[in-house]
Formats: C-alpha cells, structure tokens, sequence
C-alpha cells in the first residue's frame, strides 16, 4: 500500500527542486553535447534528473524508477516513477522557454499521478486518476470544439523523423488540409497538456517514450480528452504513437489517419 498524500507531496518536491535548477541554467548555458544528430542534453538535464531520483529514492528507497537520462532501476516494481528532467532541451538550449519537467507516479504500470512543470511559464499541470486535473490549482478541461475544421491542432517530430520522413509529413500534411491550424512546439509534455486545458483541440505524435507521455497523457485523460494510439486503442506508456484529442474530434482524426482523404 502507499500514501497518496505523500506521494503527492514527494513529486511536488522534487519538480519544485527540478525547477529551481532549471532557472538557474536556463539562458546561462555554455555548452551542450548530443545524444544523437539532433538529440541534445544539457547539465540542466542530468542535475534535474539527479534531484529528482534523489528526492524521490530518499522517500521511497524501494520504488523502481524509468527516467530518460539514467536509465532504470527496478522498473518491474508494483510502484515505479517516470521522470523527463528536461523535456524541451532543444528549445531551453537556445533560450525558448517552452520546456517542461515531467514526473509521473505509477502502479503495476498505471500511471495515477502526474505532474508537468514549465517554471519559465510559472504553470504547474497536476492530474490524478479519478481526481481531475488542475493548471496552477484550478479545474482545467479539454475544448469543446466539434469539428476538425474549427481545431487548432499541435504535433512533434521524433529525432528520427529523417528515417520515416514520408510517414510523418503524410499524416502532417493530411491534417494540414483539414484542420484550421497546427502548432509544433518541441516539448510533448506540455503539447498534452495544452490539449488538457482546452488551448489545442488535439494532439499526435509518434517514437515518443514513457517519460514524455506519462504525466501529460494522465492529465489530459482526467481534463476529459480522449487518450489513444491512431487505430483509436487504449493508451498505455510503452506505445510508440499517440493521439490526445478533446474528444469530439477524436475519431475524424483517425479516420483522416487511415485514408488520408479530406472531409
């Protein structure tokens, strides 16, 4: 058994801890190394993700963690913390504060609690399942908008888009046609949330990790949105697609996906 409480109370102490890191390098970075050709990390990350785990293991020294710089350790646990220091590192790397901190608590792989922090921003996203979700201490919900034609929609690219180049621009250009608008901001933890709080009408993306996903996919499903993968099955974290809409024009987007026609 666990004490949601505290377990609220651990996960807000480190993204609080996370945050006052990530203000502190954020604009005074020197130098960054690449994970990949485009896939960037930044000491911000790393001492972000190294007072997260520590805060978190201080509490609960038994409980399994998954986190995108170190690793894992007993990720098989009943109780396991996804954690993404630093999800945005490109865009906190040249200065745009469209970054985020993610840090979700899950049980036998069901995520229950997540939290999404952009300190730049001053917005905390909190979700517990069952409970709702909150922006900043106040109820949030998904748009009501009806029609793909009225939504503005928001995607990402994976750091492997040069390899599924027409896969990805398919599917962009698909709702391109259909859509009013669609943003790309660089940060899919934030990119869930703004669906949760009814700023985008829906969301897509593919190759993406449990850490980017599992807090803000829980908190936009306690918003009230619809949280799938594009053949419209349940999410669950360790899916390489992802589709967050608010609901209504939840299945018009699969159905665009499967035939690519227009309306």
């Amino acid at each position: 058994m666990f004490d949601l409480l505290q377990i609220k109370k651990t996960g807000l102490d480190a993204a609080r801890k996370s945050a006052e890191i990530l203000l502190s390098y954020f604009g005074n970075l020197k130098t960054y190394r690449k994970k990949g050709a485009i896939d960037l990390v930044t000491r911000a990350d790393t001492e972000s993700e190294k007072i997260i785990i520590d805060t978190i293991l201080k509490a609960y020294p038994d409980h399994g963690i998954i986190a995108e710089e170190s690793g894992k350790v007993r990720p098989n646990a009943d109780h396991v913390w996804i954690i993404d220091p630093l999800d945005g590192t490109t865009n906190f790397a040249h200065g745009v504060p469209i970054y985020a901190t993610s840090i979700a608590f899950a049980v036998k792989g069901e995520p229950i609690f997540g939290i999404v922090s952009n300190p730049s921003m001053n917005e905390l996203f909190i979700g517990e399942k069952g409970g709702g979700a909150t922006l900043n201490g106040a109820p949030i919900s998904v748009s009501t908008t009806e029609h793909l034609l009225d939504a503005l929609l928001v995607t990402g690219f994976p750091y492997t888009l040069k390899e599924m180049l027409p896969p990805l621009l398919y599917k962009f250009e698909t709702m391109l046609k259909n859509a009013q608008g669609i943003r790309r901001l660089g940060a899919a933890a934030l990119d869930l949330c703004y669906v949760a709080c009814g700023r985008f009408d829906g969301f897509w993306e593919q190759e993406l990790k449990p850490w980017d996903t599992a807090a803000g996919a829980l908190i936009a499903n306690e918003a009230g949105g619809a949280v799938t993968d594009f053949s419209n099955n349940r999410f669950r974290t360790d899916m390489k697609e992802i589709l967050v809409t608010n609901g209504k024009i939840h299945n018009q987007m699969i159905s665009l996906f499967a035939s690519g026609g227009e309306r």
